[in-house]
C-alpha cells in the first residue's frame, strides 16, 4: 500500500532517518550544555562538543551552522529543565519593601539552586551572546520591583537602579557565595539599600 505516493518502506526509512537526526542533535545540545555550564561558553570549542557528543565536525555544522543557533538550542534545553521564576508573581503586593522581599526571595532561591550552571554562562556573557534569558529576567524583575514605588524623576531612577542591582545574579553571587551571607541576610541588605535609595 502507498499513501501520498510514498511507499511504506520509504516512509519507514525517512522516519528512522529523522529520528537519528533528532537524536544526534539532542546529543550535541546535551554536550554543549554540559560544557557551557561547567567551563563556560567562551572556553567551549566545537571540537570539545564533537568529542563529548561523539560526532564529527561536519555533522555538528549540519545541525548548527552558527554560534547563535547552538546558544538558542542550549538555552531552550537548560531553561526547559530549570524554568526561571515569573517576575510578575509578586506584582500584586502593593507595599514596596514587601514586594522587594518577595521578588528577591524567589530570585535568590533560583540563583542558589542553579548557581554552578549560571556562573560560567553569565561570566562569559560579557563577550558572547549567552545568558540572555537571565539578563531579561533580571531586568523584568527590577521593573516589577521598582514599579511599587510611585516616585518620579531622579528618585525613581535611583530606585530602578537599586532594584536592578538587587536583582542581579552577580550581586547575589558576591554576597552569598564570595562573602558567605545567607539569602535572607542578602535580602535584608538589599532592602536597606532600597530604603536608602527611596529616601
Amino acid at each position: 500500500m502507498e499513501r501520498h505516493g510514498v511507499p511504506r518502506k520509504r516512509r519507514y526509512v525517512l522516519k528512522r532517518r529523522a529520528e537519528r537526526q533528532a537524536e544526534t542533535r539532542r546529543r550535541i545540545v546535551e554536550a554543549a550544555v554540559g560544557l557551557h555550564t561547567t567551563i563556560g561558553p567562551a572556553r567551549t570549542t566545537v571540537a570539545a562538543v564533537c568529542r563529548a557528543a561523539g560526532v564529527r565536525r561536519a555533522t555538528f555544522y549540519r545541525h548548527f551552522p552558527d554560534e547563535g543557533s547552538l546558544f538558542a538550542a542550549c538555552g531552550a534545553l537548560h531553561l526547559g529543565r530549570h524554568p526561571i521564576p515569573d517576575p510578575a508573581a509578586c506584582a500584586s503586593i502593593p507595599e514596596p519593601l514587601a514586594r522587594l522581599r518577595c521578588g528577591l526571595a524567589s530570585a535568590y532561591a533560583y540563583y542558589r539552586a542553579n548557581a554552578a550552571a549560571m556562573a560560567p554562562i553569565i561570566r562569559d556573557s560579557d563577550i558572547l551572546p549567552t545568558g540572555r534569558a537571565f539578563t531579561l529576567y533580571r531586568d523584568r524583575l527590577a521593573d516589577v520591583l521598582a514599579s511599587a514605588w510611585h516616585n518620579g524623576g531622579t528618585r525613581h531612577v535611583r530606585i530602578r537602579a537599586a532594584c536592578g542591582f538587587a536583582a542581579d545574579f552577580r550581586v547575589w553571587h558576591a554576597l552569598a557565595i564570595t562573602q558567605g551571607v545567607t539569602d535572607d541576610e542578602a535580602i535584608e541588605l538589599m532592602i536597606g539599600a532600597l530604603a536608602a535609595a527611596a529616601s
